[in-house]
């Protein structure tokens, strides 16, 4: 492996996050071709259907378009695979036991490293192969996942906490991340929307844009504003309307029907 060329497939859907990830990988390793960059689970299943099987891949955990095992329930894959993620909710443990590695965003770069060198050593055994025993238990992990159930608050010189169930909306403003509890009350939070979205359950929130992130429970009507936007009305909102962003509005209706994002 040491002298030939390290053919490599990226599936991350953030442009800067992957320029990163090539970019490190390449100063590690002096022989390494980055065959594709794929960005979702469509086009990745599309690539593996057709494409050589690379040596290695970087999977992404959560894509725009719903998580990455979505992409093996699709399409046979038995690549080594090196996870990355920006949260360890997925049980990551069982990443370990299946003899897969994970990454924690921001990456490492001696982390890399030593992934990279990791499965270049267990490479010859075939040890960490994606096989369908390891894809269903890891699958078996992620199915277990729990979400956040409350959220502290500080209220002065107090601390109070917010079930999530009482959440009408997450939003920011100003640099700063709120909840608009369900007695229409604002509460700043220590996490960012991003953390948040990971956080919380997807079945009973969505992030219809780059600012708000809505509870199913407070949502009172949705209207067509354009061909390509959704209008959306909330429970105790600041603004009168909520607007779905264009390209979130197809994955909007699938949640709404009930749909796994």
């Amino acid at each position: 492996m040491s002298n030939s060329t390290l053919k490599i497939l990226i599936v991350e859907d953030e442009p800067l996050a992957a320029a990163q990830l090539s970019a490190m990988i390449t100063t590690i390793h002096a022989n390494v071709e980055i065959l594709s960059v794929c960005d979702s689970i469509e086009s990745t299943v599309d690539w593996i259907k057709n494409n050589s099987t690379p040596d290695l891949a970087f999977f992404d955990i959560q894509l725009g378009d719903g998580l990455c095992f979505d992409i093996f329930r699709k399409v046979k894959f038995e690549t080594p695979v090196i996870f990355t993620t920006a949260f360890d909710q997925y049980t990551l443990q069982a990443f370990k036991v299946n003899s897969i590695d994970y990454l924690l965003k921001p990456l490492d770069k001696e982390e890399l490293r030593f992934a990279i060198e990791k499965f270049k050593n267990k490479n010859s055994s075939q040890s960490n192969l994606l096989t369908s025993e390891k894809l269903e238990s890891l699958l078996q992990a992620v199915e277990k996942t729990t979400y956040k159930e409350r959220f502290l608050v500080k209220i002065g010189n107090h601390l109070k906490t917010i079930n999530t169930s009482d959440v009408h909306y997450f939003y920011s403003f100003q640099k700063g991340t709120f909840i608009k509890s369900a007695e229409n009350k604002n509460y700043l939070i220590d996490q960012t929307l991003e953390i948040v979205e990971q956080l919380i359950d997807p079945n009973k929130f969505f992030r219809i844009n780059r600012k708000y992130i809505v509870s199913l429970n407070c949502i009172i009507n949705v209207s067509i504003y354009s061909n390509s936007r959704l209008k959306i009305k909330v429970k105790n909102a600041e603004e009168d309307d909520f607007f779905v962003s264009r390209e979130k509005v197809k994955l909007f209706k699938n949640w709404l029907e009930g749909e796994s994002i």
